[in-house]
């Protein structure tokens, strides 16, 4: 899977070329990926990711993941919720995108994140990429992000921050830009 390859993207989000996916984490290439977080409601699902995964043991979206050099937004996301959720009958709404830059496990990840709110009546079935899935109300995810915020990853604060504000605990210093 590593070596898929993926558009990299200009500063105005237009296609320059396109790479394997490690080499635009070994350069800092900017490149897409959809991010789906599942709603039921007003609740709010996140899973826990498995211990040989980037954030791991933390909280992260239920679907995420790169959007492969030439494919359709969209059809990354179903692809996606299909692999991570077992599902492509979703519902979504599209959030917004922004620029999601860090270094983590030896990668200089530049992703374009495309955000989505996803909605589905079928049952979740996780792949070996998460562990489990925990469903949140929207007081009870304020108050875990206040009381254990070690349990959430650097993504997820990253999404809260540009498109979730007020989900942010008082007091929380902003780490992204």
């Amino acid at each position: 899977m590593d070596e898929e390859l993926v558009d990299i993207l200009d500063d105005s989000e237009n296609v320059l070329r396109q790479e394997f996916k490690t080499e635009a984490h070994k350069h800092g290439w900017k490149h897409k990926t959809v991010i789906g977080y599942l709603k039921f409601g007003d609740d709010w699902s996140l899973v826990r990711q498995a211990a040989d995964r980037q954030d791991a043991g933390q909280l992260v979206a239920p679907v995420g993941g790169h959007v492969k050099a030439g494919e359709a937004e969209i059809d990354a996301l179903l692809r996606e919720a299909e692999e991570e959720i077992g599902t492509r009958n979703i519902t979504y709404k599209y959030v917004g995108s922004k620029v999601f830059h860090r270094s983590i496990i030896g990668r200089d990840e530049n992703h374009l994140f495309a955000i989505y709110e996803i909605g589905t009546d079928d049952p979740i079935v996780l792949n070996e990429e998460s562990v489990a899935i925990e469903r949140f109300k929207p007081e009870e995810l304020k108050k875990a992000l206040d009381e254990h915020p070690e349990n959430f990853g650097d993504a997820y604060y990253f999404v809260l921050e540009s498109f979730y504000p007020d989900y942010l605990p008082a007091g929380y210093t902003k780490r992204w830009s």
